[in-house]
């Protein structure tokens, strides 16, 4: 069974730094590819971030510059690096993992703020 474990979320200033991780419990070459995405309050999940199997990675605009997803298949875990967030990015992040199927982490809450 596919789990996806998320942490490192919390409150931050603006302009500061956060690194989410997303560990599963399985080989992550198993999946084509994995992602972050983030749901603001009262909004739709939106992609933030993803990276391939062959470590091709595609940002949503506004992460582009700010964001940086990367993987450790040793640990088989990927994360998410954070730089210069600001209060709009204040959502729950949650780790996406796909093969035939889709997977999800429980989230994790990120709030910016001062």
């Amino acid at each position: 069974q596919v789990q996806l474990v998320e942490s490192g979320g919390g409150l931050v200033q603006p302009g500061g730094s956060l690194r989410l991780s997303c560990a599963a419990s399985v080989n992550i070459f198993s999946f084509n590819a994995m992602g972050w995405y983030r749901q603001p309050p009262g909004k739709q999940r939106e992609l933030v971030a993803a990276i391939t199997s062959g470590g091709r990675t595609n940002y949503e605009d506004s992460a582009k510059g700010r964001f940086t997803i990367s993987r450790d298949n040793a640990k088989n875990t990927v994360y998410l690096q954070m730089n210069s967030l600001k209060p709009e990015d204040t959502a729950v992040y949650y780790c996406n993992a796909r093969r035939t199927s889709s997977y999800w982490g429980q989230g994790t809450q990120v709030t910016v703020s001062s």
